[in-house]
């Protein structure tokens, strides 16, 4: 078993080293064990609870953890898997077609036959698949930055940006970027300005719709990796729908404009983005009445 020193846990969790050491000192962290003054505590140790009820889970993410966890064919897993994949890769220029992408993930294979596939975005749709994985694995979980640069590092492993010097894998971005040619936070600046997003969203204790559109939006504006950063935050918001209780969607690429028009007016107009969100929404719901999943 892996264990995690008390500032590591307490980074994972968002809470402070104080706190995890009174908690581990009053027998609240199940399996933590000193050696001399040194906490030991298991990586997959949860906080206890605060008082209150626990909010239930939602139907939608059980189900995607049993067939995860079955490898079920067919299912809803399965369509989220291939319709994800496809759609956040494709709107970032993956070449790849939906039946390619389902090819790649249900056989592990390539069989392409005629025609010129990049590697990169063979590659990057095998790590969406893993990087999905990691989202309902942790969809309750607080977000941090550890998190975040986890799910970047996992969808860019083995790629040709991973050989470049310049580009930081799993890690924040070293040169300026822009987006739909706007400015985006300089390096120096995007980890001040991740831990102020992250510490105000999560200081919110109920995760309205808005409020997760309004995360992604600034994380998108913060653009704190070197590319990638689409991806990652679609991935987020999947993440932080399953875990407050709202209906979680796929932007395809007809939603795509109005999907980046909806990013840019978001600070000035919101129903741009809600409303395409709100549709995207409408689509991944036909599927849960199609697989008998309540919502």
């Amino acid at each position: 078993m892996e264990y995690l020193s008390v500032a590591a846990f307490a980074e994972k969790c968002s809470v402070s080293s104080r706190t995890i050491r009174n908690y581990c000192a009053t027998g609240k962290i199940v399996g933590a064990f000193l050696t001399g003054k040194t906490w030991n505590i298991p990586a997959d140790a949860s906080l206890p609870s605060r008082g209150g009820r626990r909010k239930a889970v939602s139907p939608l993410l059980l189900v995607l953890r049993e067939q995860k966890s079955m490898r079920m064919k067919g299912g809803i897993y399965h369509r989220t898997q291939i319709d994800l994949s496809y759609n956040s890769n494709h709107i970032e220029g993956s070449r790849l077609t939906h039946e390619q992408t389902r090819h790649i993930y249900e056989t592990n294979t390539l069989g392409f036959g005629d025609g010129v596939v990049n590697v990169d975005d063979i590659v990057e749709t095998a790590n969406h698949f893993r990087c999905l994985d990691r989202v309902i694995d942790c969809a309750e979980e607080r977000l941090t930055e550890r998190f975040i640069k986890e799910l970047h590092a996992t969808l860019k492993a083995g790629t040709s940006d991973s050989r470049r010097d310049w580009f930081a894998v799993g890690e924040y971005k070293r040169l300026p970027n822009e987006v739909g040619g706007n400015d985006t936070t300089a390096p120096e600046e995007v980890a001040a300005e991740m831990k102020k997003l992250l510490k105000e969203y999560n200081s919110l204790k109920e995760k309205s719709f808005d409020d997760i559109l309004d995360m992604h939006q600034r994380f998108e504006s913060i653009h704190p990796f070197q590319d990638g950063n689409g991806r990652v935050g679609r991935l987020l918001m999947f993440k932080e729908c399953l875990a407050h209780g709202h209906v979680p969607f796929i932007i395809t690429e007809e939603l795509k404009m109005f999907y980046y028009r909806g990013l840019q007016q978001w600070p000035v107009i919101r129903e741009y983005l809600r409303d395409t969100c709100l549709t995207a929404q409408d689509n991944y719901k036909l599927l849960l009445r199609k697989f008998r999943i309540p919502f």
